[in-house]
């Protein structure tokens, strides 16, 4: 079975088992070859004494729908984390490694969460939907050691901001249920006391409530800062940050909505410098960088038109946004993948489409966790949860 991209979603809705039923594990496992190559992927015994990758992932899914907590949840959420279960070690065959006796494999979360993208995005599943299970996906193993970092309340906010807690507490329990190891009973506590700490900070089933987002702003960039703090808030510009892959419509949507705002535009430095998009890119982001300081020591607001893609292109523009008491807000825009191809192709200066796709493989949409607001600009659809 192959997914028909007209009616995907749909079909990943069907695949998941009423409650009290069992999985159909020929169709699940016929979606995608990304899933058939996990029967083949070691994991080190230690951890995993059940064997394979795909042995343990359908454990996985099997212990999930033993739980009342799964069982009890509305169709939608049990369909997003039985999702989660389905493709929450897709990383582990591009990250496993033979190091000294060993089968590692580290980064499987992060690399998991963007081979997840890939596939749902292609599938055309809702923006929002994925983006949940992708950050189930990228934060699986946190409630198994939280609690063993040196500031669990901070990281037990952070994650807040991205994914529910609750629901990820509850995949980890199916993940350590799933799984034949020593120390089992200590991941299900470990577990359940990482739950207990969402809820004490009343950030389990939603984003911890901060004064305000300046509150929040200030709190994740600040080590040591209270989080019920709040900031006397002024701020010395309005600043906004454009995301989105080439053709997404970035241009139109400032035209419509900013026509007045002065606009940095990474294109038209280019075109002025004449670098080729293929080319290194330093020196127009440098100059760029340089446009926006000086708009910063103004005071005056503007646009950062780029693709910004990635959490760390963007992370480097709002420091120094920030560092300027700057209030930040990014825009991201995503359309159909087939389109942004199609109105790339229309535009004055086509993007080559080889960079487009390695663009799409490192996509990482923009969360709270680094403005003050933040805008998607996707296709309306019918979400189901």
């Amino acid at each position: 079975m192959r997914l028909n991209s007209s009616h995907s979603f749909q079909q990943l809705l069907d695949l998941v088992p009423p409650v009290g039923q069992s999985p159909n594990w020929a169709a699940l496992w016929g979606l995608w070859p990304e899933l058939d190559v996990l029967d083949t992927c070691p994991q080190d015994p230690m951890h995993h004494g059940e064997g394979d990758v795909g042995t343990h992932t359908r454990m996985v899914v099997e212990a999930l729908l033993t739980l009342p907590g799964w069982q009890t949840l509305n169709p939608g959420r049990r369909a997003l984390l039985f999702w989660t279960a389905m493709l929450h070690d897709i990383g582990k065959p591009a990250t496993t490694r033979h190091e000294a006796g060993r089968i590692t494999s580290r980064g499987h979360s992060r690399v998991g969460a963007a081979i997840a993208r890939q596939l749902l995005g292609r599938a055309r599943v809702p923006f929002q939907w994925r983006e949940e299970l992708c950050a189930l996906i990228r934060s699986h193993q946190l409630p198994f050691w939280l609690l063993d970092r040196p500031d669990p309340p901070r990281l037990a906010i952070e994650t807040s901001l991205t994914c529910r807690a609750d629901l990820l507490c509850l995949h980890a329990q199916a993940d350590a249920l799933g799984r034949i190891c020593a120390d089992q009973a200590a991941i299900l506590d470990n577990t359940a006391l990482s739950l207990a700490q969402f809820e004490e900070l009343g950030c389990a089933d939603q984003p911890f409530d901060f004064a305000s987002d300046g509150a929040r702003i200030e709190y994740l960039n600040r080590e040591g800062r209270d989080p019920t703090y709040t900031p006397h808030e002024q701020f010395g510009s309005d600043v906004v940050l454009m995301s989105g892959l080439p053709g997404a419509g970035k241009d139109t949507w400032i035209a419509r909505n900013l026509p007045d705002l002065p606009m940095i535009s990474l294109d038209e430095i280019r075109g002025e410098m004449g670098v080729p998009a293929t080319a290194n890119q330093g020196p127009v982001a440098q100059e760029g960088m340089a446009r926006a300081r000086v708009f910063l020591r103004k005071g005056q607001g503007f646009v950062w038109n780029a693709t910004n893609v990635t959490r760390q292109q963007r992370a480097r523009l709002l420091n120094l946004f920030h560092s300027y008491g700057a209030r930040t807000r990014i825009v991201y825009i995503e359309p159909d993948w087939q389109e942004v191809f199609m109105q790339n192709r229309q535009r004055k200066e086509a993007v080559p489409e080889t960079v487009i796709h390695a663009l799409l493989r490192k996509l990482e949409p923009p969360d709270l966790r680094e403005a003050h607001q933040v805008t998607f600009v996707v296709p309306k659809t019918s979400e189901t949860g």
